[in-house]
């Protein structure tokens, strides 16, 4: 089982659930953040600290969400497994799916 990082993310520059992970398993995307499902240790230390609520355990993720936890699995499976995301910079891409989606209005929030 693992976390899961779902639409609500999209476009959003938060980056709160990265600063809260312990083992660096958050990899950022040009539009949207994922967790590594390999690396994830299910602290759940960064669901609290999401401001937009886009990230949820596995099993938990809601109905209309629930193609988010492929979404994580498959961006995350073409890095492989680098052992964190400070040890790579941020993709340049996004996952299909999420690259498709329009714009969903974007969120700042304080640095």
């Amino acid at each position: 089982m693992t976390y899961v990082i779902a639409l609500p993310c999209v476009d959003v520059t938060d980056k709160a659930c990265v600063d809260e992970c312990p083992v660096d398993c958050i990899y950022e995307g040009e539009r949207m953040l994922y967790i590594h499902p390999d690396e994830c240790i299910d602290c759940g230390g960064c669901e609290p600290v999401c401001p937009v609520e886009a990230i949820h355990f596995e099993d938990d993720v809601p109905e209309e969400w629930r193609e988010f936890t492929a979404v994580n699995a498959e961006f995350c499976a073409d890095l492989g497994s680098p052992g964190g995301s400070s040890r790579i910079a941020p993709v340049g891409r996004d996952h299909p799916i999420v690259a498709a989606l329009p714009a969903q209005g974007a969120v700042e929030t304080p640095a």
